[in-house]
């Protein structure tokens, strides 16, 4: 496939930190890349390395240019931290905004695409709510009908209903052909969006693969976790064919599928253990960082694909 994006031994450094330490990495033209990393991985800095607004040795190019040459009609940004004008309504930002291209979407229909309402489109941007703040940013970073966008935590502030409807509206925009780069503490944003993934820890690209193939390489077994502070032994677990793995006020039971779930319940019981609550969780992204980087990553999460049961 033609390649969008590319970066080949990045580095980023202020005194003696590395913030980027030889990234390299490509992004496929209608590809959504999604990039994961606790605060202070290098997730923004990268992003500014990609986009020409930072100086970095190594080299990048997006659409065979270097980035400080590229058309600015083929790039759209969202940054981490973005402050229009506050004093501006939405509908006389994106006029403000599509104002600087020579063609530019027409504020209507680019503001119901981001799903805020006619009512919020004629407020002060300074009078929304933080969520209603980030639609007009995302609206801001494709008013010029971008072929890459940049999303360095697009959907931050924004409630969960509001996030589903922008993945959908950034599903679309890859469909039609437009290539996302996307940053997020999200673990569920990534994993919904993203072709491939890759992760940063300490500024350095420890692996870069679909998402389905991380969790399922990385990611270890489904498990229980139930909340108790009894012992194995004393919940009955050590007489059946259980790996338990005590922790604190926790036992986690690895390699559990639901159907198992009932019959661990029944040796609870029998044992006369008390306990909390069960949840069962499948193998997340979150896992597979973990394994990979020896970190945790305290990201956002759904809850996705957790059962739960309370005693």
């Amino acid at each position: 496939m033609t390649s969008a994006l590319a970066a080949r031994d990045v580095i980023k450094s202020y005194d003696s930190v590395k913030a980027l330490d030889s990234v390299s990495l490509s992004v496929n033209i209608g590809e959504i890349f999604g990039l994961v990393g606790p605060n202070g991985a290098g997730k923004t800095t990268l992003v500014r390395a990609l986009t020409g607004t930072t100086s970095v040795e190594g080299a990048i190019s997006v659409f065979d240019s270097p980035p400080d040459e590229i058309d600015s009609e083929r790039i759209g940004v969202l940054p981490q931290s973005f402050r229009p004008p506050s004093r501006l309504t939405p509908t006389e930002l994106i006029n403000y905004y599509g104002g600087l291209y020579e063609q530019s979407r027409q504020p209507a229909s680019l503001l119901a695409e981001v799903g805020l309402d006619t009512e919020a489109a004629d407020q002060q941007y300074e009078t929304l709510s933080g969520g209603q703040k980030r639609r007009v940013c995302v609206a801001i970073a494709l008013v010029n009908d971008p072929e890459i966008l940049f999303l360095d935590e697009p959907t931050t502030g924004i409630d969960p209903a509001g996030r589903r409807s922008l993945w959908s509206l950034f599903e679309e925009l890859a469909t039609s052909g437009t290539t996302l780069f996307l940053t997020s503490h999200s673990m569920d944003e990534v994993e919904r969006l993203a072709d491939r993934v890759g992760f940063l820890s300490e500024g350095k690209l420890v692996t870069v693969g679909p998402p389905s193939s991380l969790i399922d390489t990385h990611g270890g077994d489904s498990r229980l976790i139930i909340d108790t502070s009894e012992t194995p032994e004393r919940c009955g677990l050590t007489e059946v064919d259980y790996r338990v793995k005590p922790q604190s006020n926790q036992l986690i039971i690895e390699g559990v599928s639901p159907q198992d779930i009932s019959d661990i319940i029944m040796t609870l019981n029998s044992a006369g253990a008390s306990f909390e609550s069960l949840v069962w969780k499948q193998p997340s992204l979150e896992d597979a960082y973990l394994a990979l980087t020896g970190k945790r990553f305290e990201g956002v999460s759904d809850q996705h694909d957790q059962e739960s049961v309370n005693q």
